[in-house]
This record gives structure tokens, sequence and C-alpha cells, in this order.
């Protein structure tokens, strides 16, 4: 079973926030983890808040707020090394981020399924910055990849010149659970922004290691490799169950076919390099 991911896009201002905030007021029973730039625009009811934290909010339908820090990487890393996943994972992708190459995080990361693209619209300013030379290019991109268009701010009766293709207007959606965690999605879509490729690594690992060994390897690790996941073989038979994300590790009694996966970005780390500290470590 994979954990859908749904990444929540548009340019600056246009309106994610916003609903995230209707998201995050329905009554649709999912256990829903959000990912968020910061919580200074979230609009929770008090009442609905369990627990809060720097990073964290947990609320009492079952939701979890949390924000993304410096790399969604890690941040996504984290949520999958949870015991109890949530039911759907929700990406707020910043105003100037291309979302396709946020959800290429689905096909690099084997415990994701691509949930689909949602694209927020200003219905007043979008024909405006579509047209701008310098942004323009960007902003229709970001509406390109889109699985769903979500056109916000249409009080006024705007409805953008420039937006070809279907559009929902936010203000007649009378539920928007189904809307972002019911996409019927394809493929993902190709990234917009240059960005570097996933470099994807697997070994055997059943090579025995000592704990305190395998911590000391595993500390050796190439910087570029982000994640490393699995399991290793241990003394007497046992399995290690080994979890790395970034600088971060954590090693325990396990249970499982030995083997390990690590994903990193391609110019930062090779597979060859990782195949020299790995097999560096055999005894």
């Amino acid at each position: 079973m994979k954990l859908p991911l749904t990444v929540i896009g548009g340019y600056l201002g246009a309106g994610k926030t916003t609903l995230i905030n209707r998201l995050l007021a329905e009554d649709h029973g999912l256990r829903l983890m959000i990912m968020v730039n910061d919580f200074g625009a979230l609009n929770v009811d008090a009442s609905l808040i369990a627990a809060a934290s720097e990073d964290l909010i947990a609320l009492t339908n079952g939701c979890v707020c949390c924000t993304m820090g410096a790399d969604l990487f890690l941040a996504i890393g984290d949520v999958l090394d949870r015991s109890d996943w949530p039911d759907h994972l929700v990406v707020e992708a910043s105003g100037i981020a291309d979302p396709a190459a946020i959800a290429q995080v689905a096909l690099a990361e084997p415990d994701l399924a691509y949930g689909g693209i949602v694209t927020v619209v200003d219905a007043v300013a979008f024909d405006r910055l579509a047209d701008d030379p310098q942004i323009g290019v960007q902003l229709r991109a970001q509406v390109d990849v889109a699985d769903v268009v979500v056109v916000s701010k249409t009080a006024a009766g705007a409805w953008p010149a420039r937006l070809t293709g279907t559009a929902l207007d936010l203000a007649t959606v009378a539920l928007v659970a189904p809307l972002i965690c019911g996409i019927a999605v394809g493929q993902v879509p190709d990234r917009r922004a240059s960005h570097a490729d996933y470099v994807r690594w697997q070994a055997a690992a059943d090579t025995v290691f000592e704990k305190e060994e395998l911590l000391a390897h595993l500390a050796a690790r190439p910087d570029g490799l982000f994640r490393v996941k699995g399991y290793v073989a241990a003394p007497r038979g046992q399995v290690w169950e080994v979890h790395c994300v970034g600088r971060q590790m954590t090693v325990s009694v396990g249970k499982g076919p030995v083997g390990l996966v690590g994903i990193g970005l391609q110019g930062c780390v090779t597979l060859p390099e990782v195949d020299a500290w790995w097999n560096s470590g055999d005894l």
C-alpha cells in the first residue's frame, strides 16, 4: 500500500492557503498530513487543535499539519518513517515552485503514489501575470502541469481570459476534500523548471554488521545520498532496520528480508560513488 501524494501549486497569493484552510475545516473523515511552508496564514479553529509545536499542529480530526523547513525531501522521509501513515499526503508548493518538480518525489520514493497536482489561479491577477515577460512562462507552466485547476477570487465576476481548458470556481465548489484527494491521475508530469534527476540505489545488504559498526558505516555515506532505508543482516540471524534521512540515522532490531534502497539527486551523488561507499563496509 502506497501513500498518495497531492501537490497544491499556484503563484504567490493565488489562494493556495485558502484552499488548505477549507480542507482542514471539512468533516471528510480522512487522516491527512498537510505540509506547508509556514503556519502564518493557516486559519485553524483553536477548538480543533489537539497539540501544537514549533513545526507541527495536530488536529482533533486526525489531520496533521507540519512545516517543510528547508528540505521537502527530508520532511517526506520523516512522514514515511512514522509507524502510522496518514490516508493522504498534501504538499503546498511555494508560489515560485514548479509543482511538477515536487511531484517527481512520487517517482523517486517507492512508498509514495502520485495523487495529482491542483493549481490555484487568481482570477483577478492571472491574465496580467501570465503576460509578464519575466514570470509569465513559469505561471503558465504551473497551470499546464495541473490535473485540476481551481480559480479563486471570482467574487467580482472576474474569470481569466488567458486560462484555457477546464477550471473550477473555488467559490462554487461545495467540498474540496474529494477534489484534492480524489483526482483520477495519469502519469507524473514532466518538470517545467530545470531540476536534477533523482538517483536510485539498492544493495543486497547481506553483510553482517554489529550495530556500532553499522552506525559508523552509515555515518560515512556520501552527503548527496539523502535517504537510505531497509534491512541489514545482523549477528545471530537477526536483522537491523535502518532509516536515514539527511544526517539523521536510526538502527533498530527489525523483521524483513535484507536489502537497502537509497535516493539522492543527480549531480550531488553518483551510483558508483554510493556502491564504493557501501562495498567498503564488507567484512
